[in-house]
Order: C-alpha cells, then sequence, then structure tokens
C-alpha cells in the first residue's frame, strides 16, 4: 500500500514537471495545472507516511501558486508544509512556515484564516518554546482586535497571560491581564474584570508590590457591581492580611474556593504566596510578652500594673 501511493506521488510529481516547463508552442509554464498536481503529489506521499516528501510537494504547490498570484492557495500550501513538518517533530520549523502563511493569509484579505493560523502555530510551539508561543496568542489576539472580534482576541490575550505566569514573567504578566481587563470592560463583562482583578492583584504581590495590588482593587471600584462583590471583600482581606504580615489570613483567603478554582496558573499563585517578613504579624509583638507571665517572671506585668496605677491617679 504505501509503495503504491509513492508511485502515485512520483507519477505526480513528474506530471507536474511537465506543466512547468515551455517550448516552442508552449511560451508560459502552467502553474495551475502544474499547482494541482503538486498537491496530489503530497496527499499520496502524505499517506504513505513519508511526509519528508510530502514537505517538499507542498512547497513546490506552494511556489506554483505564488507563480499563478493565488496567495490563498499558496499559503494553503505553505501551511499544510508546516504540518508536515509537524509530523516529523521539527516544531521551530512548522512554525516559520505557519507563520508565512498567515502573513500571506493577511496579504490575500482573509485575516480570520491568517488569526487561526497563528493560534494553530501557538498551540504547537506552546510545550516547546512557551515565549514564541506567548509571541503567536499576541499576534493573534491583535488580529482579532483590528477586525473588532473582541471575544477572539481577549480569550488569546488569556492564554498568554497564562503562559507568562507559568514562566514567571510577572512584569509582562500584569501588562497582559490589564489589557484582557479593559476588553472585558469594553464588552461588559464586569463579573470577569472581578476576576482579571483577582489574577493582577496576585501577580502584583508575586512582584513586591502591594502599592500595585492596592491601585489594581482602588480601580476596580468604578466597575458596577465591583465594590458590593465577593470577590472585592476577600481582595481587601487579603491585602489587609499582606499588609499586616498575617500568614494565617492570607493563606484562608487564597485557599477560599473563590481562589482556589480559578484557572489553574493563578490558583498556584495564590497557594503559594507569602507575606514579606516570614510571616510574623505586626501587631503581635504584645502576645508573646503575655505568655511568659505564668513562668514566674512577674517583674514586667507588676511594672505594667505600677504604670497603670499611676495613670490612674
Amino acid at each position: 500500500m504505501a509503495a503504491q501511493k509513492i508511485n502515485e506521488g512520483l507519477e505526480h510529481l513528474a506530471k507536474a514537471e511537465k506543466y512547468l516547463k515551455t517550448g516552442f508552442l508552449k511560451w508560459k509554464p502552467d502553474y495551475d495545472s502544474a499547482a494541482s498536481e503538486y498537491g496530489k503529489a503530497a496527499v499520496a506521499f502524505k499517506n504513505a507516511k513519508q511526509f519528508e516528501q510530502a514537505k517538499d510537494a507542498c512547497l513546490r504547490e506552494a511556489v506554483a501558486h505564488e507563480n499563478n498570484r493565488a496567495l490563498f492557495h499558496a499559503a494553503k500550501a505553505y501551511e499544510q508544509a508546516g504540518m508536515m513538518l509537524k509530523e516529523m517533530q521539527k516544531l521551530p520549523e512548522a512554525v516559520q512556515l505557519i507563520e508565512k502563511a498567515s502573513t500571506m493569509y493577511l496579504e490575500n484579505g482573509t485575516p480570520d484564516t491568517a488569526a487561526m493560523a497563528l493560534e494553530r502555530a501557538g498551540k504547537l510551539i506552546e510545550n516547546v518554546d512557551p515565549e514564541k508561543a506567548v509571541q503567536l496568542y499576541q499576534q493573534t489576539a491583535n488580529v482579532f482586535e483590528n477586525e473588532e472580534r473582541l471575544r477572539q482576541a481577549v480569550e488569546l490575550l488569556g492564554k498568554a497571560s497564562r503562559l507568562l505566569v507559568r514562566g514567571r514573567r510577572f512584569d509582562e504578566a500584569a501588562l497582559s491581564i490589564q489589557k484582557e481587563k479593559n476588553i472585558y470592560k469594553e464588552i461588559e463583562n464586569y463579573p470577569t474584570c472581578y476576576k482579571k482583578t483577582i489574577a493582577q492583584v496576585l501577580v502584583h504581590l508575586h512582584r513586591n508590590d502591594y502599592v500595585a495590588a492596592e491601585r489594581c482593587v482602588r480601580e476596580s471600584y468604578s466597575i458596577p457591581g465591583f465594590s458590593g462583590s465577593e470577590d472585592c471583600a476577600a481582595l481587601e482581606q487579603l491585602l489587609e492580611g499582606y499588609d499586616q504580615q498575617d500568614q494565617d489570613q492570607v493563606s484562608e483567603v487564597c485557599n477560599s474556593p473563590l481562589f482556589k478554582y480559578m484557572d489553574n496558573d493563578y490558583a498556584k499563585l495564590g497557594l503559594s504566596l507569602v507575606v514579606p517578613g516570614g510571616g510574623v504579624k505586626k501587631k503581635s509583638p504584645a502576645a508573646p510578652q503575655a505568655k511568659p507571665d505564668s513562668s514566674g517572671t512577674s517583674a514586667a506585668p507588676e511594672e505594667e500594673e505600677d504604670e497603670y496605677s499611676g495613670g490612674l491617679c
């Protein structure tokens, strides 16, 4: 079966080469017919699992379409060549070809197809090169935003934000989440704005920037419904605990269902949040002094009583 498909592919390649030849009575190559034969050869090689040959056939098909000024079909062929490289586990090279296809889709005036190709490339490379995936998702979001498809744009920005958090690139993550929040506000999805505020605060606290975290909450009071929401109450409690260096209070908030059932990357930020100073409360120095009271060191309490009684006089 495989041998038969390989022979079939070779036959289509030979036909394509004939269409490209010129002669005394044929001055111009027949790029359209050649492209069709290269496409058929690619399918035959793919079915035979000869991905290298299939990729080469796709690239030849793309060049033929370009020479015929059929940009959309050329882009499709480059994208298919990229998918053959994916089968060969050559992911960076695959992404390069898919990016090239995306650029051609944009030139052809089909931005939706360009965006889908970029998103597909992002998914391919996400586990191998998260930084490149972030770039691809952000590019995709820009394409959707230019087309005023804000829901699709914000979904891709969300993917980029989570990857940035996973890579502990918190400065960039904070900016990315703010972009998400702005779009959700624009499309009046206010409950999701609340969740994005929680994500922002967690990121800022991991950056050790309490002022920025507090500012996020303060600015969110202008979002309809935020000030009376459980999200707002939890964030105020979290910031109070963080400011007072009360690890117990911070952990209690971050272990609440509101935080634990967020996207996994943000839930992990909450669970790993440690207050500055190692969790020793600012308001607790009086507590350790009260305990030695029962161990026989009664001098300090007596002095306090004398001062207190003096105050009464």
